[in-house]
């Protein structure tokens, strides 16, 4: 038997096993609980505008699909080629705006790779050190910060008045001044929301036209 053919025997008898039932359900199984933990997690962590449900099952159903891809194809090797083949053509354009989103749906891939292959223990724990180690970043200096951009719209001969007010605000920097007409826009970049005693003294002013809050972050 020449080099070759002892590499090809190798590798096709590394193939050449049976899906059983309760590797499918412990796998299956295994994924499930690693989503969950790493979902529960996600929800604790999250600081965007609005918490979505349908990203919290894309996580837990994205795991336990990679583990059942995995699982096919330790057990067959035409199988696996086909697999790969079948993913190369799929093509995913759902834009992720938050980097965080990305890191947790790979957290997610990797849960499932190795409950798909069979390290059902390593897994869990592997998934819960992770967890730890990112509520604790999470907790400290690490903490994401929001940002915030405030719009102001008022009467030009009240612009001092507004630079001033927001000048005695902490971590606001101004970002755009624009004048048109008698009118005056100002743009302030801010790194928390809790600007309610300001923006309660300009509402009130006959001179302010608009007032606007957007969430940059989220």
């Amino acid at each position: 038997m020449s080099f070759l053919d002892m590499i090809k025997k190798s590798v096709v008898d590394e193939f050449a096993t049976s899906i059983g039932a309760g590797d499918i359900f412990f796998s299956l199984l295994t994924a499930f609980i690693a989503a969950i933990i790493i979902t529960i997690i996600y929800k604790k962590t999250y600081t965007g505008v609005s918490y979505t449900k349908s990203f919290a099952l894309s996580i837990i159903l994205l795991a336990m699909v990679t583990s059942l891809v995995i699982r096919t194809i330790n057990s067959n090797l035409a199988l696996s080629l086909g697999m790969v083949g079948a993913l190369s053509i799929v093509r995913f354009r759902t834009a992720v705006k938050d980097p965080v989103d990305t890191i947790f749906m790979f957290w997610a891939i990797t849960a499932g790779i190795m409950s798909g292959a069979g390290l059902y223990i390593m897994t869990i724990i592997a998934t819960l050190m992770l967890g730890v180690f990112y509520m604790i970043s999470y907790m400290t200096n690490f903490k994401p910060r929001q940002k915030y951009l405030l719009v102001i719209k008022a009467d030009k001969d009240y612009a001092d008045y507004i630079t001033k007010l927001m000048s005695k605000k902490k971590k606001c920097l101004l970002k755009t001044e624009s004048y048109k007409g008698n009118n005056v826009e100002f743009t302030f970049e801010l790194a928390d929301k809790e600007i309610s005693k300001e923006i309660s003294k300009l509402k009130d002013q006959e001179e302010v036209e608009s007032i606007h809050l957007v969430n940059i972050d989220g």
